[in-house]
């Protein structure tokens, strides 16, 4: 029977050849992986182009919706002065919150008084759907605090509690807002009617393109080959 010896040092070295092999192979995953679309106030420019009333970055609404809201927007700021941007992200960064994403945002896009002083901003994380919104001190004139909330936790919610209906939340959201700044009588948020779940709770197409479990499974796929191949590295290298 043949056998070898391998003194510590050398067995040190082939492990770290070894180790760097597998850290090479599963890093790039990692990296791809790990940061899942995460948005930061670092990937918006410094001010946002002019015109640019809805800025998708989660990619959740229609091209129909997305115009005729800005088509509604640019209206209004070209009546009142008052200027409303929505915005949508994917994922929020570890740590942030959708109140300290949308402050932060507000204050980098208008960083004084005088510039903050007619904007509306409203931001949605379709991970968590959940909102904010943060307003000028002269808009507040047309727009009270508690009417921006209303409009921000109730008008936008309200629909994607019944399915993620992104389109409707924001025409929803930005007629409500046109009406008010327009000074026209607030419409009030929805009305929610009560409604027992008698059909089974299998999450709807719309719902399951939301979730990260495609992620996943390629991520248990991409292990499941990775693993076993820097194994069988890892053996050979032993081995020589």
């Amino acid at each position: 029977m043949t056998s070898f010896h391998i003194s510590p040092s050398q067995l040190k070295a082939k492990l770290q050849v070894a180790l760097a092999l597998l850290v090479g192979l599963l890093l790039p995953f990692y990296l791809w992986v790990a940061p899942a679309n995460a948005t930061g106030v670092y990937d918006f420019p410094i001010k946002p182009a002019t015109g640019d009333w809805v800025i998708d970055e989660a990619d959740i609404l229609s091209r129909l919706t997305e115009g005729n809201v800005s088509g509604s927007l640019g209206d209004v700021a070209k009546q009142t002065g008052n200027e409303v941007r929505f915005v949508t992200i994917h994922r929020l960064d570890y740590g942030e919150t959708i109140e300290s994403f949308t402050n932060q945002l507000f204050e980098k896009w208008f960083p004084t008084p005088e510039e903050q002083a007619n904007q509306v901003l409203m931001v949605l994380d379709n991970v968590t759907n959940t909102s904010a919104i943060q307003t000028g001190a002269a808009v507040k004139e047309s727009l009270p605090d508690d009417i921006a909330e209303s409009i921000a936790q109730e008008t936008l919610l309200a629909p994607l509690r019944k399915g993620n209906k992104y389109n409707q939340a924001f025409s929803d959201a930005g007629d409500r807002l046109v009406a008010v700044l327009s000074g026209q009588p607030d419409p009030g948020p929805p009305v929610i009617v009560a409604n027992v779940q008698t059909e089974g709770t299998f999450a709807t197409p719309e719902e399951t393109k939301q979730s990260n479990a495609t992620v996943w499974v390629i991520g248990l796929l991409v292990a499941a080959t990775v693993i076993p191949m820097a194994t069988y590295y890892l053996y050979q290298i032993l081995q020589s």
